[in-house]
């Protein structure tokens, strides 16, 4: 008769748990026409606790917009001068992924989030985003809407089909099993992702950047399931369908004609041992 440990399988993990120090989280928020949303999520941004107090970094890049979103936030950053806000504004409207990208280049925190200025994502799930990176797991994390057990507003059937078919296009071309490309939650390393040269100024920069990332050697990339808030057409969204047009010719773009290579040089941070959650 054998050892009893022969029939025992070890599931203690290889090494002991790891924390990753991080001092600052870059938030992003692109804002075009956003008047109506942007004051309330500013305060949900606000109002969030980042484990292990985590500073926020709040960069708001206004593209050139029509209404009164940077009388808004000018406001806000009168009455809440406590907070870390830099404004920049777009002298004309360039688009989504063009006003990324300058926030991108503001950035200054160990990592970077992008948040939409819509409401249609919560900030109050930005830990769960952190906590693979936290874990020193994670250089990237994406935010899902099809994983998990978290709210998700029901609206139109085709786009959610599209979403699933943009996702399973690019994931065939960047051999990542991603469930939402498309996502509007997208957490980086802010040193890989300042060194990759984006092009994309408009909704094309989603499946750029995830071709783009999916090609820096030793990258390390995790989901997380979130919730979904999204908005339909007469409360303000923007995407059409032309859009999902141009995201095929991305996808085919920069999933053939751009070579793997090694544009950043993947380091680790510092790592700490840490005996519990904060």
């Amino acid at each position: 008769m054998g050892n009893i440990n022969d029939y025992i399988i070890d599931t203690t993990p290889a090494v002991d748990p790891i924390w990753r120090e991080i001092g600052k989280l870059s938030i992003i928020i692109p804002a075009y026409n956003e008047e109506k949303t942007i004051g309330s999520i500013l305060d949900k941004i606000k109002d969030v606790k980042l484990i292990k107090n985590i500073e926020k970094e709040l960069i708001i890049v206004n593209d050139c917009s029509k209404d009164n979103t940077e009388q808004k936030v000018i406001q806000y950053m009168h009455d809440n001068p406590d907070i870390s806000i830099k404004y920049i504004r777009q002298s004309i409207n360039q688009g989504k992924g063009a006003a990324i990208h300058v926030g991108i280049m503001s950035a200054t925190g160990e990592y970077l989030l992008i948040q939409d200025a819509d409401m249609e994502y919560d900030p109050y799930e930005y830990n769960t985003l952190l906590k693979p990176i936290i874990h020193g797991f994670a250089d990237v994390v994406y935010g899902s809407r099809f994983m998990g057990g978290n709210p998700h507003r029901i609206l139109f059937f085709w786009h959610s089909i599209g979403n699933r078919v943009l996702t399973f296009l690019s994931n065939m071309f960047s051999n990542l099993n991603l469930t939402d490309m498309e996502t509007g939650y997208k957490v980086f390393r802010t040193d890989i992702i300042q060194k990759i040269k984006l092009q994309e100024k408009r909704f094309g920069f989603e499946p750029e950047v995830t071709a783009k990332i999916a090609k820096v050697d030793g990258v390390r990339i995790y989901e997380v399931g979130i919730s979904y808030y999204g908005r339909t057409y007469k409360e303000g969204k923007k995407i059409k369908w032309k859009d999902g047009v141009r995201t095929v010719y991305c996808i085919v773009k920069y999933g053939l004609f751009v070579r793997k290579n090694n544009p950043v040089i993947i380091a680790t941070h510092p790592i700490v041992s840490y005996a519990k959650e904060a």
